[in-house]
């Protein structure tokens, strides 16, 4: 039995991560979409969606519900950065929890994400433990 930020005891991860969210995925490689959607799979995660760049990840926003977006940073079309800001600016998708991925640990996009409001921040290559661990802050912080 371990902790949440709150000190409050919780018995198992799905105390805090509901394993039927629907998750956007957002890469423009093929092969990270299928990596991270197979990291999350690993971690129990079932209702994925996938996007090859911001542009269609915003349209699918628009006709969907989804309690996760993952976006990579850096992406032809719209960047990670410029989907945050579209979602962190509507009403009705400013909530999302929005965990941004990225190659690059570059202090600038940071806290360029940060001052957006992205919710979290993970640096390629991660393994499911790394990629839990972020997903447990991000839905831990929003249940207190």
């Amino acid at each position: 039995m371990g902790t949440v930020n709150s000190g409050q005891p919780v018995n198992k991860i799905e105390d805090i991560l509901d394993m039927n969210m629907r998750v956007l995925v957002v890469d423009d490689s093929s092969t990270m979409r299928r990596i991270i959607s197979t990291t999350l799979k690993e971690i129990g995660m079932k209702n994925l969606v996938t996007a090859d760049d911001g542009d269609l990840a915003w349209e699918q926003i628009k006709r969907e519900k989804f309690d996760l977006i993952l976006s990579d940073h850096k992406m032809p079309n719209m960047s990670g950065e410029e989907l945050l800001r579209l979602v962190r600016e509507s009403e009705d998708y400013k909530d999302i929890p929005f965990v941004m991925i990225t190659a690059e640990s570059f202090q600038d996009n940071v806290m360029a994400a940060v001052k957006l409001g992205v919710s979290n921040y993970i640096v390629k290559p991660f393994s499911a433990k790394q990629l839990l661990e972020k997903l447990i802050k991000v839905f831990g912080a929003k249940r207190q």
